[in-house]
């Protein structure tokens, strides 16, 4: 297993009292593509970075190994079922960079065609103390995909003593995902980190990396506000105004987002999550912003009055 070798389990007596000393029921690391018993490769540019996930082997793995894939089921194999129809979802995700580090910012709905399957979904998760991922697609594959990522990265901190680049992570999910491509498997996560970088990684192994990212049904509505006032000079507090606002106008228009809003802000320090805020507020912010605006210029309106 992949925490043998960092804890050197095999060289303990643990190892001999649980199992036997024999090559059908070894501790060593198996290739994942042919379950045949041998060493990790590991690149010999790249700090011995190991070049092949693993898997471990399993107690009789020969007698495993001889069976015919039809002995697994005992009637007829399994059968996939399709949906008779399209289950369409949807979301709100985004992410920009700027002087004071990353900021990333999602809505809370989650959706299952016209039906509002749960109104407080986080959609925004840690991967380490200085990177967090927006996900959008189906829920399912990516919380899944977000725990083996996490399981990963924690396993090269365990092996080399130091976190892995945000840039290097992408890398390493992108590869993991291309062989999905053109399946069922729907993922789309844009990783923040403080390499005051924005990796968009989805589910057919497309890597793209930029200083601003908005992904899901309410995408366009939120690159219409962050295109308009998005700037590298923005305070801290500027820039969670402006992502707050930009995920409110999604939510507004798009039906499939919406409830409430979550924020975290990626700097030196690590990240910090918000308190979690209901949209409703920044409704009635919105509105009281209306009403100024409309006062002043009636305000205007009867100074041009009086002066004529």
């Amino acid at each position: 297993m992949a925490l043998e070798d960092i804890c050197n389990l095999r060289n303990s007596c643990l190892h001999q009292n649980w199992l036997p000393a024999s090559p059908a029921t070894s501790f060593l690391m198996t290739d994942c593509y042919n379950l045949g018993l041998k060493g990790p490769k590991k690149s010999q540019r790249n700090n011995e970075v190991p070049l092949q996930f693993f898997i471990p082997p399993l107690l009789n793995s020969t007698s495993f190994l001889n069976r015919s894939p039809s002995s697994y089921f005992q009637g007829n194999p399994p059968v996939t079922v399709r949906r008779p129809f399209p289950l369409s979802h949807g979301t709100t995700t985004l992410g920009f960079v700027f002087q004071g580090g990353v900021i990333a910012a999602a809505d809370t709905r989650a959706s299952a065609g016209g039906l509002v399957a749960c109104p407080e979904v986080e959609k925004i998760n840690p991967i380490h103390s200085h990177l967090v991922v927006t996900s959008s697609g189906s829920g399912a594959d990516c919380m899944l995909w977000e725990r083996i990522l996490t399981r990963e990265i924690r396993l090269y901190q365990l092996r080399h003593k130091r976190c892995l680049s945000i840039s290097g992570t992408a890398k390493l999910l992108s590869f993991m995902l291309h062989p999905f491509k053109g399946t069922d498997v729907c993922v789309a996560l844009t990783l923040c980190g403080w390499d005051k970088e924005l990796i968009y990684v989805c589910s057919d192994g497309a890597r793209l990396q930029g200083n601003i990212f908005s992904v899901g049904s309410g995408s366009p509505y939120a690159y219409g506000v962050l295109d308009r006032e998005l700037s590298w000079s923005l305070s801290n507090e500027e820039a969670i105004s402006l992502a707050r606002e930009a995920v409110f106008r999604a939510t507004h228009r798009d039906a499939y987002s919406g409830n409430n809003v979550d924020l975290f802000h990626i700097t030196a320090q690590g990240w910090h999550q918000r308190k979690r805020e209901n949209l409703k507020e920044e409704y009635y912010r919105d509105m009281k912003k209306r009403a100024k605006k409309v006062e002043e210029r009636k305000r205007m309106a009867n100074e041009l009055d009086t002066h004529n």
